[in-house]
């Protein structure tokens, strides 16, 4: 890792030169970035400080180390970005066109442009046609098949785009930000390959360009590709393999990057984000909770990323935070695809489906191939028996992301509210692939092979066995485990799952009908096997409840004093009323 120095000075040219191309997505990125960096004690200010105020903890909680102030021996970085401004001539003209791109006219910026030819107006000339492309795009999509609605419509600037600057790169004329748009260009074309050789020629020249290092990550679909990747070592690579490790559900690994980057930018809100949403994939809600909530103290008008923590909040029935929160983002930027889903959550949690759907559905009018909204509407037809829209959401979500483990479980969900288990099982097994560690898919496939049509009991044990490795916080898996090898004539197995699940529920110091079954399992199983004084100990516990299970355990007491011939029989009276 470079020094802070180093990469701060990096950053505040970087930023200029994104910002002065129009990539403001890739500019913001990388000013969140350099602000992120952990000031100079010696320089602190009140003014250079505000906004990292209130990340010391989470900043404590993971970094463990401090980075080296200089490379590592033997490893090259690329130098600080300077690059060629050959725009003297050209000057008029590019600031005429960047005042029309960024009042979002991109035909007439471009036409502006069609005589220019130094690099930064040949790059802006062609980003603002291949914007101006999309635009109509979205626009014919409305107009033939409605906002929500499937369309055959394309970018038809792609194929003058793709021929220009396949020429260009030909002739070692474009530059790294010419490259950056020529994969996007392949990339929409379906050309993945060479979309990533050229993706990967940018990053390797430019590496602050965030928006080149996004597209390149939704290209490695497998690790292998990944792996086959030829990148030069910069920092800016440490946060393209983490985010990539974290999409290849490398959660673990994901962290560990993350945390390496923390030494540098101890005060990045985007990193403290990234750990936020690997731990929401690993189930750790307390600690996503404590993130989010650190995070919004220190940028209190924060949307990215907010319905996720709602996500959270919604799991853990925290009413009165959700509603917090959706009226903080109502109040902040209503019509972002995040804010919907967010009031749509809060809605659910209300039981008003209906008008949740309805927010779900605002979302996907702003950004159509928003995943989380279609998932969250699949769910809300799900709980309204609305099965045949409930799969049509999960269809779309799951072409919009084939990885999304969520939409595949949704999917088997609907179909076993059909009474379809063969269907049901076949998207539980492709959810549980992508999320092998999350308990509720395997109890989800278990009770399917548990059902009438199937009746496969023995792969039932073999998925509740893996949901009660998998942290199975429902406490579903031993129950089940004991109850199924009970029905198969296995009386060993099911009394040591039984006692398992007894020892959880009294460290848990859980009551309920699962302890009063699992104590009367155990009590005539000891019984049988003759461990007289195991029994009795069993029998005594159930004796404390009022229900029918305390005659029978009487009746044991009984049978047992009767059968030990060193004790006299005793009576009922003999027990406390």
């Amino acid at each position: 890792m470079s020094s802070k120095e180093s990469c701060r000075s990096e950053l505040r040219i970087a930023i200029r030169q994104l910002s002065d191309r129009c990539l403001h997505s890739a500019s913001k990125w990388a000013a969140e970035q350099l602000v992120g960096i952990e000031q100079d004690p010696a320089k602190f200010t009140p003014s250079n400080t505000r906004f990292q105020r209130g990340s010391s903890s989470i900043r404590r909680k993971y970094r463990t180390h401090e980075i080296s102030s200089t490379p590592i021996a033997g490893v090259s970085y690329v130098a600080t970005p300077v690059m060629e401004e050959d725009e003297l001539v050209d000057g008029d003209f590019y600031l005429l066109a960047k005042s029309y791109f960024d009042c979002r006219e991109y035909k007439r910026a471009a036409h502006v442009l069609r005589d220019q030819t130094g690099r930064k107006s040949l790059f802006l000339r062609c980003y603002a046609l291949y914007l101006a492309g999309e635009k109509r795009k979205e626009e014919e999509m409305i107009e033939l098949e409605g906002p929500l609605g499937k369309s055959d419509a394309a970018n038809h600037e792609l194929v003058s785009l793709e021929r220009e600057l396949s020429t260009l790169r030909k002739n070692g004329t474009i530059d790294p930000f010419g490259l950056y748009l020529y994969g996007l260009v392949l990339k929409q074309k379906g050309s993945e390959n060479l979309a990533r050789t050229v993706l990967v020629e940018s990053v390797n020249s430019y590496p602050w360009n965030w928006n080149a290092w996004t597209e390149l990550q939704s290209l490695c679909t497998t690790v292998d590709i990944l792996n086959s990747l030829n990148l030069n070592s910069h920092w800016m690579k440490d946060f393209f393999l983490a985010s990539a490790y974290q999409e290849l559900r490398m959660h673990n690994d994901s962290l560990s990057k993350y945390e390496y980057l923390l030494g540098t930018f101890g005060y990045s809100n985007y990193i403290q984000a990234q750990i936020a949403k690997a731990q929401y994939s690993l189930r750790e809600f307390d600690q996503v909770e404590a993130i989010f909530e650190e995070l919004l103290r220190n940028d209190p008008y924060r949307v990215e990323d907010m319905d996720m923590y709602s996500n959270v909040l919604y799991a853990k029935e925290c009413f009165s935070a959700l509603s917090y929160l959706a009226h903080r983002v109502f109040m902040t930027d209503k019509y972002r695809p995040e804010s919907c889903c967010i009031i749509g959550n809060y809605y659910s949690l209300k039981g008003q489906h209906e008008k949740s759907v309805m927010y779900f559905r605002r979302a996907l009018k702003l950004n159509k191939n928003y995943l989380s909204a279609w998932t969250l509407m699949g769910h809300e037809f799900v709980e309204m028996k609305n099965t045949p829209a409930a799969v049509d959401a999960y269809r779309r979500a799951v072409d919009i992301d084939p990885c999304d483990y969520r939409a595949w479980y949704g999917l088997g969900q609907a179909y076993e509210m059909m009474g379809m288990p063969f269907y049901a099982l076949h998207y539980f097994k492709k959810s549980v692939f992508l999320q092998p560690n999350d308990s509720r898919l395997w109890i989800a496939m278990a009770q399917c092979y548990e059902t009438d049509q199937l009746r496969m009991l023995d792969e039932a044990i073999k998925c509740y066995r893996r949901a009660a490795n998998c942290n199975d916080r429902e406490a579903i898996a031993l129950p089940q485990l004991a109850k199924l090898h009970a029905e198969l004539g296995r009386p060993e197995e099911a009394a040591f799952y039984y006692k398992k699940d007894l020892e959880r529920m009294e460290s848990e110091e859980r009551e309920g009908p699962n302890m009063v079954e699992a104590l009367l399992y155990l009590a005539k199983y000891y019984k049988a096997q003759k461990r007289f004084e195991e029994a009795e100990v069993y029998c005594t516990r159930l004796l404390d409840y009022t229900g029918p299970e305390r005659e029978t355990a009487k009746s044991l007491l009984r049978g047992m004093r009767t059968t030990q011939s060193s004790f006299p029989p005793m009576d009922a009276e003999h027990f406390p009323p």
